[in-house]
């Protein structure tokens, strides 16, 4: 057992500091190192954490390293896998916010920051043009995607839109199986946005303890892609608490894009900035504690889970939620971004890039730093 959780940990420490490139390049890793370079587990049950993965909310490559902890060493394999892939992450982003807040002002700074923002929104609509075929399947997806994107413009409350799209998407999938055939309802959408924009949020005093519970709650109900955060995190401290700037959030998100590992690490930055490193300790526990949770739940009834007809409908209705809160963020984030010619240059050519040749995203947030502190340098 020693043997396997200091694998686990050089592993999970290693791909936590060289693993570059979101989620999908995250997990393409991991299936490299433990299913073809140590044979840990065969590819079907690599799909089978996968599958698992998808269907709990949370980081999906996060949560794969958690899984693969545990099917390897146990509960504590579990512990020591999710950990090592994290801290490696947390502690550069730490630095990074450290040096964001002591140089943050400086003009060189921000027109490196001036390059980098049109290409995070480049990132983000190539997120939402790769994940729209599987998310919006059918004319009943592509229906409650366009009501929930209503909703949010009218600032209904994002987690009432995701559960209740999810709700939506398990009632009609009764009633299909009920009538013992294909049936498309729209009845139940439309009540979506009126319970979403109805729904109450108390605004509580900024401290550690509200900070910590913010961040539970976002690592609880955030299904999707890393670039979802964006939504959560501009409507829950920008919009609701007001904790934070909107320029404060565009640098968070380019600060998870440069840094290797989970880009939910984008919680260390935002805890730094409103607590110091007391607050990027709390919101990086807030943000992946649900991750740990569920695996651990999940891991014991993962076939039956999988299987699961409640749980594929849930998904499909949180899965297209979540892609319509993105778009809706995207289109309000890309105003403060896209502000004069070179930025929009910037931000076309980068989709141009990364539509047509899938070029690894890293090296575009670099490129757009490096682009913006050459405009500043012959302005």
């Amino acid at each position: 057992m020693r043997v396997r959780l200091r694998e686990l940990a050089l592993l999970f420490l290693r791909l936590g500091a060289t693993a570059f490139g979101g989620p999908a390049a995250h997990i393409a890793l991991m299936r490299d190192e433990v299913v073809h370079r140590r044979g840990w587990m065969t590819d079907e049950q690599f799909l089978d954490l996968l599958g698992a993965s998808n269907l709990i909310p949370g980081p999906s490559s996060t949560e794969m390293a958690i899984h693969i902890g545990h099917r390897r060493a146990g509960w504590r394999g579990l512990v020591v896998a999710g950990t090592c892939f994290i801290v490696p992450a947390a502690l550069l982003t730490c630095a990074l916010a450290w040096a964001y807040v002591r140089f943050g002002e400086l003009p060189e700074v921000g027109w490196l920051l001036y390059g980098v923002k049109p290409v995070v929104i480049a990132i983000v609509v190539q997120a939402i043009v790769a994940l729209a075929p599987a998310a919006a399947r059918t004319p009943l997806l592509w229906a409650l995607g366009a009501v929930v994107a209503v909703a949010a413009a009218l600032g209904g409350n994002e987690f009432v839109v995701l559960l209740g799209a999810g709700g939506a998407t398990v009632a009609l999938a009764a009633a299909r199986r009920r009538a013992g055939g294909p049936m498309v309802s729209f009845a139940l959408v439309p009540t979506l946005a009126t319970i979403a924009v109805a729904a109450p949020s108390v605004v509580p005093q900024f401290g550690m303890s509200a900070l910590f519970w913010v961040f539970v709650k976002i690592g609880s109900v955030l299904f999707g892609s890393g670039y979802v955060l964006l939504a959560f995190l501009r409507t829950e401290l920008v919009d609701r608490l007001g904790w934070l700037g909107e320029a404060q959030l565009f640098d968070a998100i380019a600060i998870g894009q440069v840094t290797p590992g989970p880009l939910f690490t984008t919680a260390t930055f935002v805890g730094y900035l409103l607590g110091g490193t007391a607050g990027a300790l709390v919101a990086t526990a807030g943000i992946f504690l649900p991750a740990f949770v569920f695996v651990a739940l999940s891991a014991p009834v993962l076939p039956r889970l999988r299987s699961s007809w409640i749980a594929s409908a849930f998904l499909d209705g949180v899965n297209v939620a979540s892609l319509a809160l993105m778009a809706v963020v995207t289109i309000e984030l890309a105003s403060a971004a896209i502000v004069d010619v070179p930025t929009s240059l910037l931000a076309l050519a980068s989709a141009s890039l990364l539509l047509r040749y899938h070029v690894n995203s890293t090296w575009l947030i670099l490129g757009g730093g490096l682009l913006g502190w050459l405009i500043r340098s012959f302005a």
